[in-house]
């Protein structure tokens, strides 16, 4: 048997030097990276369509993030499965930072509670960019109800058995803000699902249905019209939209807080360094008073959180919302 000629030793110096560049060379890679990111445009997936209050917040964050961080966001609409769909999308997607999730983090956080076979795990298959803003929600009722307080609302329920309320579709913010409500005043009310806010909001000044806990992006226009009757808002504090509006806790209704909070998201395994880069650029573009402005605008309360106390946020509303679910028995069809 004939054996290949070992290489000569002054190969083998060569290629010994050549192996050893190549790792000099390599362990400053990965730094110089994160260093560098970003280098190319970053695509920021939104699981919603065009025109909804996650899109809109979306953008704003992706023009200011753009202007930040010198490399052009782009927005990648991907609406399907109440949400689930984009984010499955995010949470598969490579972890270098080139793609993003602008999540609803309330609606992710109810999916998660609600189906449990989700193609991903929000607290684990993400890592927190941090959280953008928060939407509060308000009581309203058709004028018609002879309520003008939340107290009296209670009232009236108690006396009215099986009054309605509406939603913009089962398992949405609205709808589990209806149970939790119903939950913690142990009152029997109808739940009433729409598809979408807007066809919701049409019966509500109808008449068709009684009350609902809308969104305050959504229910202002009807407030202000005279079209609707504000009981509370759903804040720890007063909204700088509706200030002569109690709080729930101010109305009566202790502990009852519930907003659609959005959050940037990166896939878990995003490079720490990396990861930073995007933290302080966010920071930076909530504290800065145009964007604040902007958001405002839409009825968002802006207030930065950091990656871990996000993570903790978006733990605390997976289990809010499982107890929720558990104990009003709710299940998606």
């Amino acid at each position: 048997m004939v054996f290949p000629a070992l290489p000569s030793r002054s190969v083998s110096s060569r290629l010994m030097a050549m192996a050893v560049a190549l790792l000099a060379t390599a362990v400053p890679f990965v730094p110089a990276l994160a260093q560098d990111y970003p280098t190319k445009p970053i695509k920021l997936i939104i699981p919603y369509p065009p025109g909804g209050a996650t899109d809109v917040i979306g953008r704003i964050v992706a023009l200011k993030l753009s202007e930040a961080l010198g490399q052009q966001l782009i927005v990648d609409n991907r609406a399907g499965a109440a949400g689930s769909i984009g984010a499955g999308a995010a949470a598969t997607a490579t972890a270098d930072g080139y793609t993003l999730l602008l999540g609803a983090l309330t609606s992710h956080s109810i999916n998660a509670a609600l189906q449990p076979n989700l193609s991903f795990d929000l607290a684990k298959d993400f890592v927190p960019v941090g959280v953008v803003g928060q939407v509060p929600l308000v009581f309203v009722v058709n004028p018609k109800v002879p309520a003008r307080t939340l107290k009296e609302l209670m009232d009236y329920a108690k006396k009215n058995p099986g009054m309605s309320y509406a939603s913009s579709g089962n398992g949405s913010p609205q709808h589990m803000a209806g149970e939790l409500f119903k939950s913690m005043t142990k009152l029997d009310m109808l739940h009433v699902p729409y598809k979408g806010s807007g066809p919701a909001m049409t019966d509500l000044v109808g008449g068709q249905v009684q009350a609902m806990i809308e969104t305050m992006p959504a229910a202002l226009p009807h407030i202000k019209s005279g079209g609707l009757r504000p009981l509370a808002v759903t804040l720890p504090t007063r909204s700088t939209n509706l200030p002569d509006i109690p709080t729930a806790a101010e109305a009566g209704l202790p502990d009852f807080v519930v907003t659609s909070m959005f959050g940037l998201l990166a896939p878990a395994k995003t490079p720490p360094a990396i990861l930073a880069k995007l933290t302080a650029a966010l920071e930076k573009v909530l504290a800065a008073p145009d964007t604040q402005m902007r958001m405002d605008a839409q009825g968002v309360v802006t207030g930065y959180l950091s990656p871990a106390d996000s993570a903790k946020r978006i733990r605390a509303e997976i289990d809010k919302w499982t107890r929720v679910a558990k104990e009003s028995n709710i299940k998606l069809e």
